[in-house]
């Protein structure tokens, strides 16, 4: 590293991040003069931040909801994939899974520090890829005081970086966006465009995903499910031309966890049909559910979509098998069976199998928590019927938000 890329590093050190959690239409017209509702954090002191409180009935407005908003404590831009190597010689190659992820948190610094140096906002990346045949996960992590062109997210449009570190989106006509993930490195790598192929699609009410049984317990949240993925993987400095199909998770908030829930389980599923399902559900300690929601849309079959939201008695969340990290001692449910519209005729059930067990980060040198991140299959009677992810927190410590 060159003295110049050394003081940029050290520039983007951080003291601490708190911690955080690792997700239809839209109008057109953002509306004016309303300033969202505010609520101070427990146990906050005179200068530090107020953050906005997420309402039902603000309608989502892009493309400036693609871009930050960094009134809210926390926020996430989430992309998860599984990937098939190009190639004649990788005819045979199992696929990859990939996550690179990207955070940013407004944390409770006093406002009345006039130091430039003050870190009013924090920058965040994880990124990793999962590798069937060595069966083994590779991830790596960076955090950043947000300034100085050294770390930052537009308010505009999605384009969040840390250092060389980057994920951005463009307009790609008619309505389109493609995205680009550049995240260089020798040891893990990724230079991946990924391009919109169906419309976003809101939880909840038109985006507004209520996550506790009270209403300020929520996020702005929406998906672009079925991206289709190219570009380049590097591995351990071999460079891998791959192809596939992505999801990506954009979420803000203020408050999510209600008191008394340690962690949740969350699906995002690309169905081979073409349609998409996200689910999750806040647990307690005990393991039970505090909340859960999910929302699914169908695949095209010559009609349009339909899209169906479901609330907590509808969604259920079923640990079949659990693997226990060596390294943390923490048991995760590796292993899951989800069912939406429980109850009814129509219920939708899926049995989640894990591309393989250890799919732990340790991410407590950044957000300060140990969490499963996992490339699955979803399997409906035995069939496959999608692919995505599973992520699982709250199963070595609880998390706090």
């Amino acid at each position: 590293m060159n003295g110049f890329a050394a003081r940029r590093r050290l520039l983007a050190a951080l003291a601490a991040w708190p911690s955080l959690p690792a997700a239809g239409q839209s109008a057109a017209v953002e509306p004016q003069g309303v300033r969202p509702a505010e609520r101070r954090p427990k146990g906050s002191a005179p200068g530090q931040p107020v953050y906005p409180v997420v309402r039902r009935g603000v309608p989502l407005v892009f493309p400036r909801d693609f871009g930050a908003h960094p009134e809210y404590r926390t926020e996430w831009w989430y992309a998860t994939g599984w990937l098939k190597v190009q190639g004649a010689v990788h005819a045979k190659a199992p696929p990859l899974g990939f996550q690179v992820t990207f955070f940013r948190s407004r944390p409770q610094v006093d406002t009345r520090n006039p130091s430039r140096f003050a870190a009013r906002e924090l920058v965040l990346a994880h990124v990793g890829l999962s590798d069937e045949r060595q069966r083994s996960l590779v991830h790596d992590q960076r955090t950043a005081r947000a300034g100085f062109d050294l770390a930052g997210s537009s308010t505009t449009d999605t384009d969040v970086w840390i250092d060389d570190w980057r994920f951005s989106r463009r307009p790609a006509g008619a309505g389109a966006s493609r995205y680009i993930a550049s995240i260089p490195g020798n040891r893990l790598g990724f230079e991946l465009q990924l391009d919109s192929t169906q419309p976003l699609l809101l939880h909840g009410e038109a985006g507004f995903s209520q996550k506790g049984p009270l209403e300020r317990q929520a996020s702005y949240y929406y998906t672009q499910p079925h991206l289709a993925v190219s570009g380049r993987v590097v591995r351990d400095s071999v460079p891998l031309e791959v192809t596939g199909r992505a999801w990506l998770d954009h979420e803000w908030s203020s408050e999510i966890l209600a008191d008394g829930a340690t962690g949740w389980d969350w699906i995002g599923i690309n169905l081979d049909d073409g349609g998409a399902l996200m689910a999750f559900r806040i647990r307690d300690r005990n393991g039970g559910t505090v909340y859960a929601s999910g929302t699914w849309r169908s695949g095209a079959q010559g009609t349009a979509p339909r899209v169906r939201t479901f609330g907590p008695r509808s969604v259920v969340f079923e640990p079949q098998r659990t693997w226990r990290s060596a390294r943390t001692g923490a048991t995760w449910p590796v292993g899951m069976r989800v069912t939406v519209d429980a109850g009814s005729p129509d219920a939708l059930t899926l049995d989640l199998e894990a591309m393989f067990d250890d799919q732990e980060l340790d991410a407590r040198a950044s957000t300060g928590i140990v969490y499963w991140e996992g490339a699955v299959t979803a399997r409906q009677q035995g069939r496959p019927i999608g692919r995505g992810y599973l992520e699982l927190t709250g199963y070595h410590t609880a998390v706090v938000l």
